[in-house]
């Protein structure tokens, strides 16, 4: 009988040290931020800025006729991530974007709305009640390590945060460290690297909470992952034990 205890105690132990703690993987806990019954709010410092190689997609309109004729804003197009790519304008390695006739407009080093209020002053020199639409075409983020779907994204959106991010990667998986995931980000000499615990609610403030173009996010497994563990027939061995336990009672 003690040799079954045994065998039970220690089939037991195998199960407990499977278990994945739950404070390593739940997102968002009550950590940096206690009071929830106020808007966590976030002044996203980090903003975009436009540099050389970006492609801008640009759509003008007007109220005038000829005007919007002039620029076929009046006819429909498809606006689907393809068209915008193929009809976009690539900023030069000086960091001017050619539009239509207009003079060369400066964008390096501005975010989309402000090349957006440049682009529509200049061409309000010419043209009367314009309007211009500027978007970013080329904003990819790239999600590597122990996720569903590492990979390279491109996102049709304005904004995306980490866990928009991660849900387009099909999560993190099982294993994966939510508590110290790494973010490469350019920088005008290189690249910064940020330590990220998604498990902190106060990464709702922060500046890295909202991911910018060509951001690269890697999640590392927690120490050694138990492969064996996570295979283990746990039901046939018990299934046995308590057979074992039946069959030593009937015949002790």
């Amino acid at each position: 009988m003690k040799l079954f205890l045994q065998i039970f105690l220690f089939a037991g132990a195998l199960s407990l040290s499977s278990c994945v703690n739950l404070k390593k993987t739940e997102l968002l806990q009550q950590k940096t931020i206690t009071d929830l019954q106020q808007e966590i709010k976030n002044d996203r410092s980090s903003v975009y800025k436009i540099n050389s190689g970006d492609h801008l997609f640009i759509k003008v309109t007007s109220s005038d006729p000829q005007t919007s004729k002039f620029f076929q804003s009046d006819f429909p197009d498809l606006m689907n991530p393809t068209y915008m790519f193929l009809n976009s304008h690539k900023v030069n390695r000086d960091g001017y974007v050619n539009y239509s006739f207009v003079d060369s407009i400066y964008v390096k080093g501005l975010t989309v709305e402000q090349a957006r209020d440049e682009i529509q002053e200049a061409l309000g020199e010419y043209f009367k009640d314009v309007n211009a639409f500027v978007k970013l075409v080329n904003f990819q983020i790239t999600i590597l390590g122990d996720v569903g779907s590492p990979g390279t994204y491109t996102i049709d959106s304005e904004e995306i945060n980490i866990l928009q991010a991660l849900g387009h990667a099909g999560g993190i998986n099982e294993y994966g460290n939510a508590q110290n995931m790494m973010l490469v980000r350019k920088s005008p000499n290189g690249s910064v690297i940020e330590y990220i615990d998604l498990t902190d609610n106060g990464l709702l403030q922060s500046e890295y909470f909202y991911l910018l173009p060509d951001d690269v996010l890697y999640v590392s497994t927690r120490g050694s992952k138990p492969f064996a563990f996570s295979k283990f027939p746990y039901s046939m061995v018990f299934s046995l034990i308590a057979s074992g336990l039946a069959i030593y009672g009937l015949v002790k």
